[in-house]
């Protein structure tokens, strides 16, 4: 069931070379030339790498902190018991974990948590209280509804995959990270995939969280946001759906395995990447609210719908999932082309995220050219070198 890491040649698996030369060198640009410390980016198709490069003060190994890109893999795992029959969304938060259900709660049904309309969504759970697994249970009873369950649309940045994680250790009987490890990235290969990396494992392995505007030694991050896991003990707490760390290559092929590896079921993929609502997220910029384009939701990804919000590209199909992060980061996968894409950064403003214009557009730019790297839609008539099996028959070995 592992994954292959070798790099093919595109035209192997239908990817246009040139294409995907124009799609590096603008990326790069952005080390040599621009204010990234380091890069890290991967493309994939029919289960295969075409792509994977490391840019600036990084090495093929080095792991970067996913931030919201690690949304898609946490998505993953509830897809998985989905497949397994081992969790419905239309259930009730509060019959799974009933320390949820004071204060309104007890009609909060998963599906409302994973497309964030759940009606908490700065429900606070911080360092060091989310340590211990009495304090989480303790606090999820203490949240209390902003808004009716399913009346708004406003990303739960906090709370929602805390809950996730506990209802996955309550179906499974395995703490999150453990599941991750042991159920999705230990047979697959992705090892660089982990949450929650003890504090001495951290320096020469993550990627440190590096300030692009910084002018002077006095300025100071915002300590909240982003910046929040760049205390070495904070990422190890293992917040879900921001503390994870991997290589682009293993996100890269961490979507592939969704199709190829069998591990999943395709109908419950197809369940989680089902659009369930397209709306304006509510809130701030800065809590991912205040865009222009509507955002499509699936079961805890973004997808692309009618207007590809939070930053997924335009050029893809509308099925395309996957979710961007702080401050220059991005994953997907576009089904219909079945082409996926990571890019991975340590460079952030003080600020955290970078919604200049610059900062908007190059993210849109690189977006938009990461997508548009193949016109085939049919991946079965292209062989694979050596073997002249069809792609799509390529991505496993062992």
């Amino acid at each position: 069931m592992t994954l292959d890491h070798s790099v093919v040649a595109p035209q192997a698996v239908g990817v246009d070379p040139h294409r995907l030369d124009v799609l590096l060198r603008r990326i790069r640009l952005e080390v040599e030339h621009g204010p990234l410390p380091s890069v890290q980016v991967a493309v994939a198709r029919g289960g295969r790498l075409v792509a994977f490069e490391t840019w600036g003060d990084a090495a093929p190994d080095t792991r970067y902190v996913l931030q919201s890109v690690g949304r898609s893999i946490v998505a993953g795992a509830v897809w998985k018991l989905i497949g397994d029959g081992l969790l419905d969304v239309a259930e009730e938060v509060a019959a799974i974990i009933p320390e949820f259900a004071p204060n309104g709660k007890e009609k909060v049904t998963v599906e409302q948590v994973l497309t964030h309309t759940a009606g908490f969504p700065f429900a606070p759970l911080g360092y060091p209280k989310m340590l211990d697994r009495e304090q989480r249970l303790a606090a999820f009873g203490r949240w209390r509804l902003d808004h009716p369950p399913g009346s708004r649309f406003q990303f739960h940045l906090t709370s929602a995959a805390w809950l996730v994680a506990e209802i996955v250790e309550r179906r499974t009987g395995l703490a999150f990270a453990g599941y991750l490890r042991d159920r999705i990235a230990g047979p697959l290969g992705l090892s660089s995939l982990e949450l929650g990396v003890p504090v001495d494992r951290q320096p020469g392995t993550v990627a440190p969280m590096t300030a692009t505007d910084r002018t002077s030694d006095e300025q100071e991050p915002d300590p909240w946001g982003p910046w929040y896991l760049s205390d070495p003990r904070v990422l190890a707490a293992g917040e879900p759906s921001h503390a994870l760390v991997a290589t682009a290559a293993d996100v890269a092929l961490y979507f592939q395995a969704l199709e190829h590896s069998g591990l999943w079921k395709p109908e419950a993929v197809a369940q989680g990447t089902r659009i369930r609502l397209t709306d304006h997220p509510h809130g701030e910029q800065i809590y991912g609210g205040g865009s222009g384009r509507r955002t499509s939701m699936g079961l805890f990804v973004t997808v692309a719908g009618p207007d590809a919000g939070s930053n997924l590209p335009s050029t893809g199909s509308s099925a395309l999932f996957g979710s961007a992060g702080a401050a220059y980061q991005l994953g997907f996968m576009d089904p219909e082309t079945g082409l996926s894409f990571a890019c991975l950064s340590n460079g952030y403003p003080l600020a955290g995220y970078d919604h200049s214009r610059r900062g908007t557009a190059l993210l849109t730019n690189i977006a938009n050219l990461a997508a548009d790297l193949t016109d085939r839609t049919d991946l079965s008539p292209v062989p694979n070198p050596g073997t002249g099996l069809p792609a799509r028959n390529l991505p496993l070995s062992g």
